[in-house]
């Protein structure tokens, strides 16, 4: 009803001012625009998606692998970790264009782009799971015998799969924003393209109707990995939700 009552304002407030469709376009002319350019709109949002996908996968592999060796590896967490945490203080945009000399135009900088801002939400959430595991659970199952594989896929896995997937939520949330940054700095073509092209010929509608376009994408990709964390995590679905009936 929020989003609705601020459409309708947006809508009213356009129409009653009489204010420029190129200077801030009414939701209407937003949605004309979407009709009249779907064509366009679906050829680059196609290339956005496949930049966020092989950018996603990529992170996903990487923050899995490196949260898992700094749990089970002092060195590592003391040595690499704080690292990782300090490569967020570097703005993506200054990286971004130092990777079109390194790599050159196309695909590869965008992906990497995403992979680089999907990774950290991953790796951090991953790793606090690992560590979030109960010291009497793990010292109960070896004394029955179980080995350090087995209490990694019995145990720690397990625990650590919310945890993981709080990241993934989050890394597949803000992918969308950092494969416009990659198009934003060199390419040709995606919706981040299409919105740096589109500026300045004053094509307002379609900035917007891009702009709709992505945040559907972001939501999407949300509510897609919240459907495979309910249904690799049931136990933890209806864990949460007793606990919710609970407080009501």
């Amino acid at each position: 009803m929020i989003l609705v009552g601020i459409v309708v304002a947006w809508e009213l407030w356009v129409q009653v001012w009489n204010i420029p469709k190129w200077q801030l376009p009414s939701p209407s002319e937003i949605a004309k625009e979407l009709a009249a350019s779907r064509s366009l709109l679906l050829g680059h949002t196609l290339v956005t998606l496949e930049e966020i996908v092989l950018g996603f996968i990529a992170a996903l592999a990487a923050g899995l692998l490196l949260a898992t060796g700094i749990a089970y590896s002092r060195i590592l967490e003391r040595s690499v970790y704080p690292i990782v945490i300090a490569s967020q203080t570097v703005p993506i945009i200054a990286i971004a264009p130092l990777l079109l000399i390194w790599v050159g135009y196309g695909i590869a900088p965008k992906v990497i782009v995403v992979a680089l801002i999907c990774f950290y939400p991953i790796a951090v959430n991953t790793v606090d799971g690992l560590k979030a595991v109960d010291p009497d659970m793990v010292n109960m199952i070896k004394t029955l015998g179980a080995s350090r594989w087995q209490v990694f896929t019995k145990l720690q896995m397990p625990t650590a799969m919310p945890y993981m997937f709080s990241g993934i939520k989050v890394g597949i949330s803000v992918s969308v924003i950092a494969a416009v940054i990659g198009e934003w700095v060199g390419a040709s073509a995606g919706l981040g393209y299409l919105i740096t092209y589109s500026q300045p010929l004053f094509l307002t509608a379609r900035v917007f109707a891009a702009i709709v376009v992505l945040s559907a994408m972001g939501i999407s990709l949300f509510v897609l990995a919240s459907v495979v964390e309910r249904m690799m995590l049931p136990w933890h679905y209806t864990e949460n939700r007793a606990k919710s009936i609970e407080r009501i």
